[in-house]
């Protein structure tokens, strides 16, 4: 997959295609709003992974998160950057976007897995992400397990919490 893609840090100027992308994956109630996403961008760079086509000159996908000390995931992880403590232990995953003609060739589970070396680089030893039913079995598969229920009501959807603990 490097042959294709480029996985690196966003750069400031494709935030507005981050945010296209965003809009493309999911559903307005649930996607995050542009000056939250560009707020993100520009304040926590270093935990917005994006897969870059090489070839097409574009961003196939993305995961992007912030770093906390909190455990618990909770709505205003999204809309509030003052959340964003750099290195603590704690990574709580905000969105993973991969744009439609790229899915089905594994792009989302490569990159989950380079995020999780980037997290780990970054101090993090546990990534938190939210997600409904139908994707449990995918993030189970990439190794996150199951925690439930989650708090979260974000976009008045009903959500799991799952997570996976980082190893050397």
């Amino acid at each position: 997959m490097d042959e294709v893609f480029e996985f690196r840090s966003i750069k400031r100027e494709e935030a507005e295609e981050a945010v296209e992308i965003e809009m493309i994956c999911f559903p307005p109630n649930e996607a995050c709003k542009r000056e939250n996403m560009i707020e993100r961008i520009e304040k926590a760079p270093e935990y917005f992974l994006v897969a870059f086509d090489k070839e097409k000159g574009k961003i196939a996908g993305f995961l992007n998160g912030i770093s906390t000390n909190e455990t618990v995931f909770r709505d205003e992880f999204f809309t509030d950057i003052n959340t964003h403590i750099p290195g603590e232990k704690n990574v709580m995953l905000l969105g993973l976007d991969v744009r439609p003609e790229y899915r089905g060739a594994h792009l989302a589970t490569e990159i989950v897995k380079k995020y999780c070396n980037l997290a780990q680089n970054l101090g993090a030893d546990r990534m938190v992400l939210t997600c409904h039913d139908e994707k449990i079995k995918m993030y189970e598969k990439m190794g996150f397990k199951d925690l439930g229920i989650s708090a979260s009501v974000w976009g008045k959807e009903v959500w799991h919490d799952m997570d996976i603990v980082l190893s050397d």
